[in-house]
């Protein structure tokens, strides 16, 4: 049996190599590994949802259009004031705030550059740490979460969130988070407590733990593994065509675009999925499995 183009979901979107024959037949996957399957999966692939995947700004968490700098000066008072308060040598407000926006600034560029995020903690601590302030592991979290507390007040939920993420937990479905961020997983995970959303997801992978960002298909790939699910058996969940939902396709996962600002006038992508709001999930879900089951049927 030579190579073929095997439908895997909404579109044909996985190139897999397949050997031999019968029983002795497999398929070769982005990672390069070999595993038999059956005749029956071959033609029929297992397609059931048992995973979705979030990106979180514009999904998860709704921000919408922000004054980043405005933002930005809001975090530097409050961050400020809090090294004031622990007699640290921070001098002037307005030098304080404008030599944190540059190396922030400086950083963000080198990030688009080399397409790898930055660590915000670790940033803010080396150049606190060259003027002379000294913190404990707690403090410099805390310090961090008052330079994103003002645009953590920004982020909202679906007033319904927690039952939607709820009923898709409670029916047996793995939940967690792919995020472009360089925001500190203390401060992140600080705020999903805040809303009540922490919990129903054990698998977070944000993007600046890593040397690579979304839209490379290897922090996908992470995410899967750590899910423990194939990739054609996850749903994803984003706003960003170019960031999310063509490297999903590319994957093989069941991409759904989210309608956000972000995508606005954007026709959806063939072979995608398109929701107003996170809520709409289950009722999606559903009629994937039905068309699934229908498809079953008839093999």
């Amino acid at each position: 049996m030579g190579a073929r183009r095997v439908r895997r979901g909404p579109a044909a979107i996985e190139k897999l190599t397949v050997s031999g024959s019968g029983a002795g037949a497999a398929t070769k996957g982005f990672d390069g590994t070999l595993a038999p399957v059956s005749l029956y999966e071959l033609i029929m692939p297992d397609r059931k949802i048992r995973a979705i995947l979030f990106d979180l700004g514009e999904t998860l968490l709704d921000f919408g259009r922000v004054n980043t700098t405005a933002l930005f000066r809001q975090g530097a008072r409050l961050s400020y004031d809090f090294l004031k308060s622990l007699d640290q040598p921070v001098g002037g407000f307005k030098l304080y705030f404008l030599r944190n926006l540059m190396h922030l600034r400086w950083q963000h560029l080198l990030s688009n550059v080399t397409g790898r995020d930055f660590d915000a903690l670790a940033l803010l601590q080396e150049v606190g740490t060259k003027k002379g302030i000294r913190l404990s592991v707690d403090q410099w979290r805390r310090f961090a979460w008052l330079w994103y507390e003002p645009l953590s007040d920004v982020g909202k939920t679906e007033p319904d969130i927690k039952q939607t993420l709820a009923e898709l937990r409670d029916s047996g479905l793995k939940l967690g988070i792919i995020s472009n961020t360089f925001v500190n997983k203390h401060s992140l995970d600080g705020h999903l407590q805040r809303l009540g959303i922490l919990e129903f997801f054990d698998v977070r992978v944000y993007s600046y733990e890593f040397a690579f960002r979304k839209p490379d298909i290897r922090i996908f790939k992470i995410a899967a593994e750590r899910i423990g699910e194939s990739w054609r058996n996850i749903l994803y969940v984003g706003d960003r065509i170019d960031k999310d939902i063509r490297p999903a396709l590319k994957t093989g996962m069941y991409p759904v675009l989210k309608d956000a600002y972000t995508n606005a006038g954007k026709r959806t992508p063939r072979g995608t999925a398109r929701i107003s709001k996170i809520s709409d999930l289950p009722d999606l879900i559903k009629k994937i499995s039905t068309v699934g089951a229908r498809e079953q049927a008839a093999f």
